[in-house]
């Protein structure tokens, strides 16, 4: 067997035995929060929810995710712990699946009633409720062994109305997925075994060799299609994905549809998409695509799930409607600085808050700075300072250590725990649960960092000095509460294996709640400094956790399963009810030494002055960097077309100067500006 393999299982096993003991876990449950953290950051799926239930009559599941769109994610894993790498044999495979497929009929028909107190009861009776809603199953199968080279493909199938899709994501490919180095396993669409036919194109990139580029009318009835099978993999790098919730029909847009179907062609703008690679056929209609790799939408994401809604709503006929599609081939290796600029141009009709709010946002560049720059304080009794790693795209803690020797790895993880290693998602998760929006969490990772996207993103338009060590330090605090908090749920002698991530996220937030309703805020600074969560704290959140869980697993009449209660925003308002009463149950000490705000206001000015500094360094650093000939043809240019103003005008005169002269922050500032107002304009810039 592969010795490369064997090693990447010996580590994933460590790393998940590691994980099961540090947050108090049953090793079934470390093993899928590992796995399904990779099929969520990769896009497979949107969440994932814990249920592991096995009964007698060859049932069994170990987690699900309903998404908005009728579609349900079922998985089922194969673990044992094994401590050496074996074969998951086709016959095997065809048992497992089967198991969890009984699950689903029974849910589906009724047949199955457990009991009212188990988590299992609120997905199977889901499942029953919703029977009507839901278009798809997607079967996930999770094994720790390698699928045997003799296996085939399980073709979809159906249940009803309700079609069935089978995934095996075995060791290997994960093993696969991570040493991609942070890129996802990409799509591949192949249009003459989905539709019978390519799709009429034509090429858009005469005389230039820098990049294909191709226009084409895709029928709309194709491009639902394509919705329907992919999903969220499809809108992937679509900021409007992040933005928006996905399930929402665009009412004109729909409008059209209906009523209007052979317009929606002249009222529609389009959709602007890109691939990796393309192939294409000369036909008799002319050049057809007939393959594509990593199709993504980047703009036009309302479009198309409205196409694809008001098909499966209202029952539309899209048969007479067409869509136009700008469609650029972009590397790989090039896509994630590429990718994020198309999206933001193409988006101008909605000026988003964070248009790039991906990896190479400033924001999370600042992050990554601060994470590979800031030495945390040692942990009582442990030799040496470390520090966390914030991974500002994915898979750069992995990728960080490819082409280090044995002993340059080990002292990377001395300096860098994988412990202290945390994601977009994860900040987004710990930031949002202490500001008041425990619901979002609540919703799954990638619909929790949309809406802390577009929060953080107006905060950042407003100004960026307040994104400084202070706020790195008080992320960091909030993190270490949060996995803290992780581990001692588990721990609890009520928890029952379910829920774990709802109780987590109502305890901190109702732990922010109760100390702001006296005035006081929770030790950050004291948390940093100790790297961990003293007794008395430790104590309060217990109290708190036992009566989160009692109220969120009680739901109202009418409400079967405790996660989608957990989403609701009634779910918070009846617990914020109960603040003051869980506040008196906590002991007199908590409160002993807590902070005001005031009390760190001290740090906040200091964190923020410095901020402002490096930002004057930053930018001016930036402006330093720019051709003394850029800013002369500006000038020139700018005269000529007249958008400058007066005082651009006199600021580019001292850029015409650098060095002799020196633009101040402030300049420099504008000089920024000028370069975006000269790339709108349209201004080249000389070589």
């Amino acid at each position: 067997m592969d010795e490369t393999l064997e090693e990447f299982f010996h580590d994933f096993r460590q790393e998940m035995l590691a994980d099961a003991e540090a947050n108090s876990t049953y090793q079934l449950e470390s093993f899928m929060e590992s796995v399904s953290r990779e099929l969520i950051e990769t896009g497979f799926v949107e969440g994932y929810e814990h249920c592991h239930y096995r009964a007698p009559r060859g049932m069994r599941v170990d987690g699900y995710w309903f998404n908005d769109e009728g579609a349900l994610d079922l998985f089922v894993t194969d673990f044992d712990c094994r401590r050496s790498l074996e074969t998951l044999t086709q016959t095997e495979v065809g048992q497992i699946f089967k198991r969890l497929v009984n699950f689903f009929e029974a849910s589906l028909d009724g047949t199955l009633e457990p009991d009212v107190t188990t988590p299992e009861y609120g997905l199977v009776r889901q499942i029953a409720d919703r029977r009507a809603m839901i278009r798809q199953v997607n079967f996930y199968l999770t094994s720790e062994r390698v699928l045997s080279d003799r296996f085939e493909a399980i073709p979809d199938g159906n249940f009803g109305t309700v079609r069935a899709t089978y995934h095996i994501w075995d060791i290997a490919r994960f093993q696969r997925q991570r040493s991609s180095r942070g890129h996802k396993e990409p799509l591949d669409i192949n249009f003459v075994e989905m539709f019978g036919h390519g799709i009429n194109c034509l090429p858009a990139n005469l005389g230039s060799d820098t990049y294909q580029s191709f226009l084409i009318v895709i029928p709309a009835t194709i491009l639902a299609a394509l919705y329907d099978r992919y999903s969220a993999r499809l809108l992937e790098q679509n900021v409007r994905t992040f933005l928006q919730a996905r399930a929402q029909v665009n009412k004109g847009i729909r409008a059209t549809i209906l009523n209007e179907p052979h317009m929606f062609f002249a009222y529609n703008n389009g959709i602007t998409a890109t691939a990796q690679h393309v192939e294409t056929v000369n036909s008799a209609t002319g050049l057809q695509i007939v393959r594509m790799t990593d199709l993504q939408i980047v703009n036009g994401g309302q479009t198309t799930a409205s196409l694809f809604h008001t098909m499966r709503r209202d029952k539309a006929d899209l048969s007479s409607i067409f869509v136009q599609m700008k469609l650029s081939v972009i590397d790989s290796e090039e896509s994630e600085a590429i990718v994020p600029r198309i999206s933001e141009y193409a988006n101008t009709q909605n000026r988003v808050n964070a248009a790039d709010f991906f990896s190479n946002h400033p924001f999370h560049v600042r992050m990554a700075e601060f994470s590979r720059r800031i030495w945390a304080p040692p942990r009582q009794g442990a030799p040496r300072e470390t520090k966390w790693f914030y991974e500002r795209a994915r898979g750069q803690y992995l990728d960080a250590q490819a082409k280090q020797t044995a002993g340059e790895q080990k002292r990377f993880k001395a300096e860098y725990p994988k412990p202290q290693m945390f994601t977009k998602t994860d900040l987004a998760k710990f930031e949002n649960v202490f500001d008041d929006h425990p619901r979002w969490v609540n919703l799954g990772s990638q619909k929790n960092f949309a809406r802390y996207a577009a929060r953080i993103g107006r905060e950042w338009e407003k100004g960026s000095d307040g994104f400084n060590e202070f706020y790195f330090k008080r992320a960091i605090a909030r993190a270490i509460l949060f996995r803290t908090t992780e581990a001692m749920v588990s721990a609890q002698p009520w928890y029952n294996g379910g829920h774990r991530a709802n109780i987590v996220a109502y305890t901190l937030s109702m732990a922010g709640e109760i100390t702001a309703r006296r005035g006081l805020t929770l030790p950050y600074l004291r948390i940093w400094n100790a790297q961990a969560v003293d007794d008395t704290l430790a104590e309060a959140l217990s109290i708190i956790s036992t009566e989160v869980n009692s109220n969120i697993t009680a739901p109202p009449q009418g409400i079967s399963d405790v996660s989608e209660w957990a989403k609701k925003e009634g779910c918070w308002t009846r617990l914020q009810a109960e603040a003051d009463r869980i506040a008196a149950l906590l002991p007199e000490e908590f409160w002993e030494g807590l902070p005001t705000p005031d009390d760190q206001q001290s740090d906040r000015r200091e964190a923020r002055k410095v901020q402002k500094v490096d930002n004057g360094i930053e930018i001016q650093k930036q402006i330093f960097q720019v051709p003394k000939a850029h800013w002369s043809h500006i000038l020139k240019e700018g005269t000529i077309r007249k958008f400058l103003t007066p005082k651009e005008s006199d600021i580019l005169r001292i850029a015409e100067q650098i060095p002799l002269k020196i633009p101040t922050d402030k300049q420099s500032i504008i000089l920024a500006g000028i370069l975006d107002k000269a790339r709108l304009e349209g201004i080249v810039l000389p070589d």
